[in-house]
């Protein structure tokens, strides 16, 4: 009897291919200031694995009562998050980065209330605290923290960003922030404005 391929396992292998393929490659290597959040990085010798089980297309009616001013929704879980236009016409769904643990973690609704191309970057006293050997600032460019842009939220020192060490991507890597890759965030950054709603479960 001549081999038949298995339809579904078919359809699954080429999506997930699909995926893959859109996903823009990682890099070699980083610069060693580079990171992720709105602290510098911890080394990523230890390998930590990537999720990519619930990424996957949502509807935005159980988590908005309109897409008023555009949506945005941030699920820890799966890393992933997901944008909707005013009108809907338009739905992104990019990989992040999320905070390594979950007291790190801030869940709820927020807003955008600022918009940054190329932010530059200070820690804040418990991050200096906890990592003196960190410079008290890091202007924009291929060192900074928060990437190529930066979308800041209502709440203090929360941020959807950028990186450019492209290996946090998918991983429980940054320490308090979301993080893209540059190529995500200024796509993003484009289709939102400040008053986009964002929601983090």
């Amino acid at each position: 009897m001549p081999y038949r391929p298995d339809r579904r396992a078919f359809i699954a292998t080429s999506a997930a291919s699909l995926v893959a393929a859109a996903l823009p490659a990682p890099m070699l290597a980083a610069p060693t200031l580079t990171g992720n959040s709105t602290e510098m990085e911890e080394s990523l010798s230890q390998v930590v694995r990537r999720n990519a089980s619930g990424f996957r297309a949502l509807d935005w009616r159980p988590y908005f009562a309109n897409t008023r001013r555009g949506a945005v929704l941030v699920d820890m879980n799966s890393r992933a998050l997901h944008f909707w236009s005013a009108d809907q016409s338009i739905y992104r769904l990019y990989p992040t980065s999320v905070p390594m643990t979950e007291d790190m973690e801030r869940r709820g609704r927020t807003e955008i209330v600022q918009k940054v191309v190329g932010p530059s970057w200070r820690p804040t006293e418990a991050m200096k605290k906890r990592n003196p050997e960190w410079p008290d600032f890091i202007p924009p460019g291929p060192d900074n923290p928060l990437g190529s842009h930066a979308l800041y939220l209502s709440w203090t020192y929360y941020r959807i960003h950028g990186t450019h060490d492209t290996r946090k991507i998918g991983r429980r890597s940054s320490n308090g922030c979301v993080g893209l890759y540059n190529e995500h965030i200024a796509e993003l950054f484009a289709l939102t404005e400040v008053g986009t709603q964002v929601l983090l479960i």
